[in-house]
């Protein structure tokens, strides 16, 4: 049997990868963890992800912007907090094709960035 291929999680975008244990339930994972699972009223809500796609729609093609612009326009002096749900959201985005996240320039995988990022425009393919 080949194995299935990778799922995105719903609520914070991550890739999901097959595991034995999914055998007979593939079909219906739809979270990367307990914790995701536990928050996926998250994954439904999609006012940041229309924010990025607001605010990069201002900038010329292939402007990039960093994802605390985007917090601090959503939560003013706690915008620290907003952070990570703004990169669930880009990473979300990724999913779908709709934007492209950078680090150094170059478009990585969501999943596995770490530190600081760009988000930007996904391009003509």
């Amino acid at each position: 049997m080949t194995t299935p291929a990778p799922k995105v999680c719903a609520v914070c975008g991550r890739s999901i990868t097959w595991r034995k244990k999914w055998e007979k339930d593939w079909e219906q994972v739809r979270y990367c963890s307990e914790r995701c699972r536990r928050r996926k009223d998250v994954g439904r809500q999609d006012g940041l992800e229309r924010r990025i796609l607001e605010m990069l729609a201002t900038r010329a093609r292939g402007a990039t912007m960093c994802p605390s612009e985007v917090a601090r326009a959503e939560g003013g002096e706690d915008w620290r907090e907003w952070m990570e749900p703004v990169r669930e959201a880009a990473r979300r985005l990724v999913a779908r094709g709709e934007v492209e996240i950078l680090q150094g320039g170059r478009v990585v995988d969501p999943s596995t960035a770490r530190g600081p990022i760009r988000l930007r425009l996904r391009g003509p393919q």
